[in-house]
């Protein structure tokens, strides 16, 4: 495998693990104290371009990024091996994503507006009062591995960030430099023909400058999406600060799928067909991937595994996405040696490609070690029997999304294991899988620990939350307090004296 020597940053091709050399260098720590100078005074006066302002500026980035669609798809292919087909549709949410924010800056709910006018109370005299969001200000964005363009450098916290009125600040994933380096130049250039000021959004590059981006004193907020080894370095680095600033990482998911017998018995091969295609896509590297799939024992979930395993046998092996994430598959696969396997058909070739494979395990050999995730094409399915399913629910971790296969009609089971799951995720999902998640106003990306470690979102609208703080005015001028809040025609939805009053 070919390494760059001169201290240049080297794009990587996971089908071959071949590595060349590239124009770009890492990011050192003073230039990254500029870089976030740079943010700290473009935030202001992004804030100061509108909600309008701000939606013209996510609308040009949409337009731009799609304009230059061939080329970033090339270039993010090569760096991931993802697809062109896969990163294409993933151009697509990506404007979606820029375009639907658009709309939220625009529409306005976001800002929680609320004004209370002075008025007696049972506690006495009420002043005025009058309560918004605002931005916090810069945001330390970290890309994700997984999706180059949806979640990293013009992705969905970028998105969210820029239509609350933060600037950003994106550190590039080391999996895909140049398509992060693309992305960075083609969103500066939509930027600037929209009007926001200079350093709207900045990409940097390399470990360090990750580092020095959490510790610098004009970050507010960092969103991260990736394991828990580099979120708990984060973490320290941001509690050593002397103003701890929020993190909101989404980390690690097991996702389980629950089968009841009633599915089982009325469509097993359909549901083992469909949960080979859920946790083989996009090469198992999708954080929605189902990691635990309980299945009754007895003659319905055999015929559901006959076909998992036929299904199986027919994927290809894909390359991951680099080769730390390659490694670590082997090694989880070979901590299983002695256990049951249901493997693909194909060998893997060159580069970073490995073999899928499904375990099968009992209920009663169901070890700590297969509750956790293993990033790539793999699932454990585990044997249960009626009286063993309740024990088993109340192991199951934190996870993004929680996923029951049930029967038609009432399903006891189906019942009692939502009943459980709602406390161990964050979306419930009925009859489909997981690998797939909408953006929209409804959506909710996120779940108890350990899959994140926060009560927010970070795919949906509500996702801006995270970047903006609530601030009240009492007793101001109107000349001093936001539009949004002034009395006269509403501007956006917002709550006056207690009741809801929408725009005309």
């Amino acid at each position: 495998m070919g390494r760059p020597v001169t201290g240049r940053i080297g794009s990587t091709d996971p089908r071959t693990g071949a590595t060349a050399e590239t124009d770009l260098v890492a990011t050192t720590r003073a230039e990254v104290a500029a870089v976030c100078a740079g943010a700290a005074a473009a935030s202001p006066a992004l804030e100061r371009l509108g909600r309008a302002g701000r939606a013209r500026l996510l609308l040009a980035m949409a337009d731009r990024l799609e304009a230059q669609r061939e080329e970033v798809v090339s270039v993010a292919d090569r760096e991931t091996a993802l697809g062109r087909s896969r990163l294409d549709g993933e151009l697509n949410r990506t404007a979606y994503q820029l375009r639907l924010f658009a709309e939220v800056a625009e529409e306005g709910s976001y800002l929680e507006a609320t004004v209370d006018h002075p008025a007696d109370t049972p506690m006495g005299p009420r002043p005025d009062l009058r309560r918004m969001l605002v931005p916090t200000g810069p945001v330390a964005v970290f890309g994700a591995g997984n999706f180059p363009l949806a979640f990293s450098v013009p992705g969905g916290d970028t998105a969210a960030a820029l239509a609350a009125g933060c600037a950003v600040v994106v550190k590039a994933h080391g999996s895909h430099p140049l398509t992060s380096a693309l992305c960075g130049k083609i969103l500066e250039e939509a930027a600037a023909r929209a009007g926001a000021p200079d350093a709207t959004i900045t990409v940097v590059f390399g470990r360090e400058a990750g580092e020095a981006l959490v510790t610098d004193p004009a970050i507010t907020a960092v969103s991260f999406t990736g394991g828990h080894s580099g979120a708990t370095a984060l973490r320290a680095l941001i509690a050593a600060r002397p103003d701890p600033i929020p993190f909101y990482g989404e980390l690690g998911s097991v996702n389980p799928v629950v089968v009841t017998a009633r599915a089982v018995a009325e469509r097993a091969g359909e549901i083992g067909n469909g949960v080979v295609g859920s946790f083989t896509l996009g090469g198992g590297q999708f954080c929605t991937k189902p990691g635990l799939v309980l299945v009754p024992k007895g003659p319905g979930g055999d015929r559901l595994i006959e076909a998992a395993g036929a299904a199986l046998a027919e994927v290809p092996s894909p390359a991951l996405l680099n080769e730390g994430i390659a490694e670590s598959f082997g090694k989880a696969i070979a901590s299983l040696s002695g256990r049951q396997l249901l493997t693909g058909g194909e060998k893997p070739g060159t580069g970073f490609t490995v073999r899928p494979a499904a375990v099968l395990v009992t209920a009663e050999n169901l070890d700590a070690g297969l509750l956790a995730e293993t990033f790539g094409p793999v699932t454990v399915f585990v044997r249960y029997s009626a009286d063993q399913l309740p024990g088993l629910l109340a192991r199951l971790p934190g996870s993004l999304v929680a996923t029951v296969h049930g029967g038609a009609g009432e399903d006891p089971d189906r019942d009692s294991a939502v009943e459980v799951l709602r406390g161990r995720t964050g979306r419930l999902l009925f009859d489909g899988w997981p690998t797939g998640v909408a953006v929209s106003w409804a959506q909710h990306h996120g779940g108890p620990w350990p899959a994140t470690d926060t009560q927010h979102t970070s795919v949906g609208t509500t996702s801006i939350r995270r970047f903006l703080r609530p601030v009240a005015w009492q007793n101001a001028p109107e000349s001093l307090v936001p539009p949004e809040l002034r009395d006269g025609t509403a501007l956006v939805p917002r709550r006056v004296d207690g009741v809801l009053v929408l725009p005309s």
